[in-house]
């Protein structure tokens, strides 16, 4: 089985730039989108169905803002959008999609960038959904995939001295990041990949992306029973329809 994780940063514009082809040629089993920036009706109908995939949207109330989507071979048990948190449900940040052996969380964590009052609302999202994704382990084997908008670990991030004070790197949003992997869930790619210099996002200023100064705050995490089936993790940053690329884990058979 495997899982692709991409902040498309716009769907329309990632369609644009080639995204259909991309899906058929990485050919995931299911595919979580973050910021997808439409609603569903700004979407050609049946568009990701026509090759295949059961599509599942939860777009932002506000127009081209946010929102999260998951296309997937496997048809979904269930569905449930949100995570019982109006600001943020509202945005569409966060979706889960029940399998039969596990359950599939979808999030969009929010920016902090924006000043002050952005970064406290960040703090307190990370603080519901902790709470969500705990809650939602209790009930069985967990993938959470997404743009957590957070950098763990020095080594996921080009220049740590200078970003020391920055939102996305900021001590009490590494700290956070402690708490979730220790509430259960392991780091797909960093627990298969040591090395350094592997970024999920690039900023558009200054030839970010072509000198790889570069931030991993793109994540699939997996709960650690399913973490004994993961085979390999991957960031395909050879793939450019975003500022993000797209993140992939491939699981064996999970039953």
């Amino acid at each position: 089985m495997k899982i692709v994780s991409y902040n498309v940063n716009g769907i329309r514009s990632a369609l644009s730039k080639g995204l259909k082809e991309y899906l058929l040629e990485e050919n995931p089993d299911i595919i979580c989108i973050q910021e997808i920036k439409a609603d569903v009706n700004a979407i050609p109908r049946g568009l990701f169905e026509s090759v295949g995939y059961h599509e599942y949207w939860f777009p932002a109330q506000k127009k081209g803002y946010s929102g999260t989507a998951i296309f997937s071979k496997i048809p979904a048990l269930h569905l449930e959008n949100g995570i019982r948190h109006l600001m943020f449900d509202n945005e569409g940040r966060v979706m889960r999609a029940q399998f039969e052996s596990f359950s599939l969380i979808n999030a969009y964590f929010p920016s902090g960038t924006t000043g002050e009052e952005r970064q406290k609302a960040k703090m307190e999202f990370l603080d519901s959904f902790l709470h969500f994704a705990k809650e939602t382990l209790q009930h069985g084997p967990v993938i959470i995939t997404g743009d957590f908008n957070i950098c763990h670990k020095p080594i996921d991030i080009h220049d740590p001295i200078r970003n020391k004070n920055t939102s996305g790197f900021l001590p009490e949003e590494r700290a956070w990041m402690d708490l979730f992997f220790e509430s259960g869930f392991k780091d797909t790619f960093r627990e298969l990949n040591p090395n350094p210099h592997h970024y999920s996002w690039w900023t558009y200023r200054a030839g970010a992306r072509e000198n790889n100064k570069g931030w991993r705050i793109d994540y699939i995490a997996a709960s650690e029973s399913l973490y004994k089936h993961l085979k390999r993790a991957e960031i395909r940053n050879h793939v450019v329809h975003s500022d993000h690329c797209p993140i992939t884990a491939e699981f064996g058979v999970v039953k």
